[in-house]
């Protein structure tokens, strides 16, 4: 019996690494996907900056770290500040989906065991990325967020983060100006 399920397994073993081989296959026959011209525009935020930041619970300073991965499809961040007193540590993940033409953000902190989740456009011709998404709150309820981050040149840019409300109010939650670090 116990040579029975061995040889089961084994087969079991072979027909799998035999199916992800042909996925593996098809998958690269297709082509991976490569860096597009949104991604290219991503890549700008590569680098170390400093963040000034206003709240209604007062200003403080941070940093920010910005690295391309992925092969150009993503831009992971390390950010670094000090709110209320409290260290804040925070990650996100920025890309393009050229399927639904949409920039895609994810952002993960010290302050909740959720995602916050965005999706949005870029105007170019304002230099504006505006993002909509839906995450925890501060006091763990779900809420809805829209962020706009303005470009105004190669070294400075400012997220402005709102929370919108049930009924589409919006109520402006922070400020942040980066400035590249020289």
């Amino acid at each position: 019996m116990n040579t029975q399920i061995l040889r089961s397994s084994g087969w079991t073993g072979v027909l799998m690494a035999g199916l992800i081989g042909v996925a593996c296959g098809a998958g690269v026959a297709q082509g991976l996907p490569t860096p597009g011209p949104e991604h290219e525009g991503l890549k700008r935020l590569e680098g170390e900056w400093v963040a000034t930041i206003k709240s209604p619970e007062g200003d403080s300073t941070g940093s920010a770290t910005y690295k391309v991965v992925c092969g150009g499809l993503w831009v992971a961040s390390d950010f670094h500040a000090e709110f209320g007193g409290q260290k804040f540590h925070g990650h996100g993940l920025d890309g393009y989906d050229p399927a639904k033409k949409k920039y895609l953000s994810v952002w993960v902190d010290s302050m909740s065991t959720q995602p916050l989740l965005f999706e949005g456009t870029m105007d170019k011709e304002k230099q504006l990325l505006t993002m909509r998404g839906e995450g925890p709150g501060p006091d763990g309820a779900r809420m809805k967020y829209r962020n706009e981050t303005r470009f105004k040149d190669a070294d400075h840019h400012t997220l402005v983060m709102y929370v919108v409300g049930d009924s589409g109010q919006e109520t402006q939650m922070m400020t942040i100006e980066y400035a590249r670090k020289k």
